[in-house]
C-alpha cells in the first residue's frame, strides 16, 4: 500500500479498528440472512507527507450509488450552518446573478437551495443518483457524476467555469485524491475561490473521535497536509477557519497560485504554527492515538455492562456512519441496545450494518420510555438533547460516548 498523495510506501499504523462492513450499507429485513462484506479498518500515516489514510477496499462507485442512505437535509443545525455560510460568502466575495457557483458532492441540494434564493446560478455535481434526484425535483440543476480532472476539463471546454467552487465533506471521500484536487484549478474562473470543509485531524486525535473513521473516508487531514496537497496542484490556501461541525472541522479558502488579489490571512500561519507545536509535523505524535481509542472502548463497554446488569433499558439515537464504526469496533449489538431511532425515513425500518440493530422512528422512544439513550451522532448532541428532552419526564438520561463516556 502506497500513499495516495505522494506514493510513499505506508509502514506506520495509525489505528486498527478491526473489520467492519461499509458504514452506510443499511440492511433490509430480507438481508438479515445474507452475508455482509467486512473490510479492515486499518489506518496508516505517511512518513513523508503525514497524510492519514485508509486503503480503498470498496470502490467509491459502489459506495455512492443509487441506494446511498445519507441525505444532508435531515439535520437542522447543519442546514443553519449552510445558510449562514451562503450569506457570508455572497457578501465576502461579491457574488451576484452573474456569478456561477459549483458544488461538488451536492447531495440533495441542502446548500445550493440557499444560493437559489438570491438568484445566483448554481450547478451541483453528485454521484449518488437517489440524492441527486431529490435536488432535481426541487429545481436545483444537478449532474450525476464523480468529479475529477476529465470531468473538470469537459466543464472548462463547455465554458462552465465557476466563481465559487464548494466541497463540503467530500475531500476525505475521494480515493483518487490527486485526480480530485487536480480538477479544481482548471474549472475555476480567474479570481475565483474554492472553499472546502472537512473534519480536522487535530480534533479527531485530541477528541479521540475514532468513530469518524469509516470506509467512505479515505483520507484524514491536518492543515499541514492539506496545504501541501493544494500547493502541489497550483493553488494557495489564503485563509482558514476552524468550525465546530462534525466534532471540529476546517474550512479552507483557496485560489489559483497566480491570483495576486487574495491577501494571506494571519490565521494560516497561526494554525500551521499551532499544529507544528502540537507535534503534527512529527510522525511519532500520530502513533500514540491507538492507546487512547482502546481506553474509550473499554470505558464505554464497562458502563453499558453495568447498566444492563442493573436491568436498565438502553436505546440509541441516530444511525450515522460514525455510529456504525463505534458499535462494530466495540461489539455493541442488541444485547446492549434494543434499537436505535433516526429522523430520516430512508433509514427507518432498516438495520444497522454489522450490529444489525433495528432502526425505528423517534416516536418509539416516547412509547417505550427507555432509561438511557446513547447518542451516536454526538457531534450534534445539543440539537438531539433539545429535540428529545422529553425523556426527562420519566427520568431518562443521555449517554455521550465521545470524547469520553459521559451521562447527561
Amino acid at each position: 500500500m502506497h500513499c495516495r498523495f505522494c506514493q510513499t510506501p505506508l509502514k506506520h499504523l495509525f489505528v486498527s479498528l478491526g473489520s467492519s462492513p461499509p458504514s452506510n450499507a443499511f440492511l433490509r429485513a430480507e438481508d438479515l440472512h445474507k452475508m455482509e462484506p467486512y473490510y479492515p479498518l486499518d489506518v496508516y500515516v505517511c512518513e513523508n507527507c503525514l497524510l492519514v489514510q485508509l486503503d480503498e477496499f470498496e470502490k467509491a462507485a459502489d459506495i455512492f450509488n443509487d441506494h446511498y442512505a445519507y441525505f444532508s437535509s435531515y439535520s437542522e443545525s447543519w442546514l443553519e450552518h449552510c445558510r449562514q455560510y451562503v450569506d457570508m460568502v455572497i457578501k465576502r466575495f461579491g457574488l451576484n446573478e452573474g456569478s456561477c457557483v459549483l458544488e461538488i458532492a451536492s447531495n440533495d441540494g441542502y446548500l445550493l437551495q440557499y444560493f437559489k434564493k438570491y438568484d445566483i446560478p448554481v450547478l451541483g455535481i453528485e454521484p449518488a443518483a437517489n440524492t441527486a434526484a431529490v435536488a432535481l425535483a426541487n429545481g436545483i440543476p444537478t449532474e450525476i457524476a464523480f468529479f475529477g480532472r476529465i470531468y473538470a476539463e469537459n466543464l472548462r471546454r463547455a465554458g462552465r467555469r465557476a466563481d465559487l467552487i464548494i466541497g463540503n465533506n467530500v475531500l476525505a471521500h475521494n480515493p483518487n485524491l490527486n485526480d480530485f484536487v487536480g480538477g479544481l484549478k482548471p474549472v475555476l474562473k480567474t479570481g475565483g475561490v474554492i472553499t472546502m470543509e472537512f473534519p480536522h485531524l487535530v480534533r479527531l486525535i485530541e477528541g479521540v473521535q475514532f468513530d469518524t473513521i469509516y470506509h467512505e473516508h479515505f483520507s484524514y487531514f491536518s492543515f499541514l497536509a492539506v496545504e501541501r496537497i493544494f500547493r502541489e496542484h497550483g493553488m494557495t490556501i489564503f485563509d482558514v477557519e476552524e468550525l465546530p461541525t462534525h466534532g471540529g472541522s476546517l474550512r479552507i479558502y483557496a485560489s489559483s497560485d497566480d491570483d495576486q488579489n487574495k491577501s494571506l490571512s494571519p490565521r494560516v500561519a497561526e494554525l500551521k504554527a499551532r499544529e507544528i507545536k502540537g507535534g503534527y509535523g512529527n510522525i511519532d505524535h500520530y502513533l500514540t492515538f491507538s492507546d487512547k481509542v482502546q481506553t474509550v472502548k473499554r470505558n464505554l463497554l464497562q458502563m453499558l455492562i453495568g447498566l444492563k446488569n442493573e436491568g436498565k433499558m438502553i436505546v440509541g439515537y441516530g444511525a450515522p456512519a460514525k455510529g456504525n464504526t463505534l458499535l462494530n469496533y466495540c461489539g455493541i449489538r442488541t444485547d446492549f441496545l434494543d434499537y436505535t431511532v433516526d429522523r430520516s425515513p430512508h433509514k427507518q425500518n432498516c438495520y444497522l450494518p454489522g450490529s444489525r440493530i433495528p432502526i425505528k422512528h423517534p416516536d418509539q422512544i416516547r412509547q417505550d420510555k427507555p432509561d438511557y439513550v446513547l447518542i451516536l451522532p454526538w457531534n450534534i448532541k445539543d440539537e438531539i438533547v433539545s429535540q428529545m428532552d422529553h425523556i426527562r419526564e420519566w427520568g431518562g438520561r443521555f449517554i455521550v460516548p465521545i470524547p469520553q463516556v459521559n451521562i447527561i
